[in-house]
Order: C-alpha cells, then sequence, then structure tokens
C-alpha cells in the first residue's frame, strides 16, 4: 500500500485538528491537578448537548465556539469532561448537559459540526470533535458490557468504571473506510445510497470487519456495494467522524474492471464519472455538491485537480 500523505499535507482535510491542544492525558487521573485546573482563572468552559455546542458568528466574518469562565458555566460534577491544554497554556472542559443554556446574547446559536466544522478554527474544532466523541460514548455506553451495573465516569470523562466488577470501560472508535474508485480512463466511481435524494452521491464506504485489515476491507466494500474488482489501494489521510464513533480512513483505489453492479440494498445507484461530466452534473443541478466537512469530498477533489464547481 502506498500514500498519498506527503501531496495533501499542505491543506489538512476538515475536523482532523490540529490547533495545538495538548490532550494532556497524563492529567486525568489527578484529581487534585484537574481540581485546580477548572479552578484557575484562565480555564475555558464550554457546554455540549446531543452533538452540538453554542458558536458564534464575529464582526470580523468568523466562526468562534462560545466559550465561558469556570465560575459562569452550569453546575455539574460527573459529566466534566477535560479535554486538554492550549499551547498558550490554557485548560479546556467540556460539560455534558441535557440542553445548552439560553443564548448569552443575539449572536449566540446552537451548531453542530455538520453545521460549524468547517466554519471554526482548528483549534476550536478539534475541541467540539473530542467533546462530542465522548457525548455520544457517554450516552451510549452507561452500563457494564461484563455484568450490567451502571458504571461511573473516571479519568476527567475518559474511562468508565463499574463499582460492582471492576471493569474498565474506554471510549470506542470504529474504523471505517472510504474510498475514491478509478478506472483506467481516469475516471471516478460515485454512488448513491437508497435512502438518500435523487443526485446526491458521494464515494463509497464501509466498516471495516473483525480480523480484517483495512486494505482487504477496501476491496471487500467496492466488490459489495458496486461489484467493482480493486487492485491498488493508496491510502490518504484519516478524519475523526463522531456521528457517533468512526474514525474515516480515506483511500484511493484502481479498479481492474469498469463493470458496475450495484447491491440494490445499500448503493440504488453508481456511475462512472469523467471530470467534465462531474463539473458539468453539478453546476447543473443533475449532481448535488459534496458535503464539505466529509472527506468524501476531498477525495474527490484530489482527484478532481481543483475544488469542485458550484451549482449555477
Amino acid at each position: 500500500m502506498t500514500t498519498w500523505t506527503d501531496r495533501t499535507a499542505e491543506r489538512p482535510i476538515t475536523l482532523t485538528g490540529d490547533g495545538g491542544i495538548d490532550r494532556s492525558a497524563h492529567h486525568r487521573l489527578d484529581e487534585a491537578w484537574l481540581a485546580a485546573a477548572w479552578s484557575h482563572p484562565t480555564t475555558r468552559v464550554f457546554v455540549v448537548s446531543g452533538g452540538q455546542a453554542l458558536v458564534e458568528d464575529t464582526a470580523d466574518g468568523r466562526t468562534e465556539l462560545v466559550t465561558m469562565g469556570t465560575f459562569d458555566a452550569p453546575i455539574t460534577e460527573s459529566h466534566r469532561y477535560f479535554l486538554g491544554t492550549g499551547d498558550d497554556g490554557v485548560r479546556y472542559f467540556a460539560l455534558q448537559k441535557d440542553s445548552l443554556p439560553g443564548r448569552m446574547d443575539e449572536a449566540a446559536r446552537p451548531a453542530g459540526l455538520r453545521e460549524a466544522g468547517a466554519l471554526l478554527s482548528e483549534r476550536d474544532s478539534e475541541l467540539l470533535v473530542h467533546a462530542v466523541a465522548l457525548e455520544n460514548w457517554q450516552r451510549l455506553h452507561r452500563f457494564c458490557s461484563r455484568c450490567g451495573e451502571r458504571t461511573v465516569i473516571a479519568a476527567a470523562g475518559h474511562i468508565r468504571r463499574c463499582p460492582a466488577c471492576g471493569a474498565e470501560h474506554y471510549p470506542r472508535t470504529d474504523p471505517a473506510v472510504i474510498m475514491l474508485v478509478t478506472d483506467d480512463e481516469d475516471r471516478a466511481l460515485l454512488g448513491r445510497q437508497v435512502h438518500w435524494p435523487e443526485g446526491r452521491f458521494s464515494t463509497l464506504a464501509g466498516f471495516v470487519e473483525p480480523g480484517e485489515s483495512i486494505e482487504r476491507a477496501v476491496v471487500r466494500e467496492v466488490a459489495e456495494e458496486a461489484g467493482v474488482a480493486v487492485g491498488d489501494v493508496e491510502y490518504v489521510g484519516s478524519q475523526p467522524w463522531p456521528f457517533p464513533s468512526s474514525l474515516m480512513l480515506g483511500f484511493m483505489a484502481r479498479a481492474t474492471s469498469p463493470e458496475v453492479r450495484v447491491d440494490g440494498e445499500e448503493i440504488e445507484e453508481a456511475r462512472w464519472f469523467s471530470r467534465d461530466e462531474l463539473g458539468a452534473a453539478i453546476e447543473s443541478g443533475e449532481v448535488l455538491p459534496l458535503s464539505g466537512i466529509s472527506i468524501a469530498a476531498r477525495l474527490v477533489e484530489l482527484w478532481y485537480g481543483k475544488p469542485l464547481p458550484r451549482p449555477r
């Protein structure tokens, strides 16, 4: 397997985040340090609820995560998650609540990663991805998978412990492969899932199965979904995708035959596009624009050679 990493380093994939946050995992079990960090006047906090947080559009056109000092934060003890330390020494926490606080001013609005992920700074995006992933895991894993007892939160939100059997449970991440398949004519294969609206096409994707390498997962998923045999596989990059708990592993793959046979269950339609055909289809509205925050759009752009066009 070869890699595209060196060719893509100049423009990071959305949500990957290199915002200068040190997760400082060695502090998560240090209750005295966490208490001191929480009480520090420079510490910043934000609330996450249902995958959303408050964001604010600034006068100069930026979108920022709305944070507050700890003394202004809602009261919660068990659902306080330490996210890390910024390169300026500021410590960041997220609070999981059943609902977001009332809007702090008219400019603040609730938003999730799908709406705001591409608008936030790398620091804010990195913080929100971490917080949303923890919130999703916490909501879905409240009971011990070994004995069934309710677990308790530990390690500043990064462990759930079972008081009955002593088991420790850690946040799970499900690896998934997402790939742009091209053929000998350098056309790209895009598919449409059965529940998607007419005109929405994207790259093929699927979860890695137990005991399977990521390279073999690419070959299997393309064959299962589109009936296309794949030869060469090139790794591009990864993207956290906390909807609710995936890590997307992006690839370019080369088809050994252009014949397409969709499975009809997950993929309803799959088509080969040349660059001119895809550009014209997007401009005319025949094909809907790909999601701006998804690595799928980046994979297609890498093949396309420039940013994708917009509908006219």
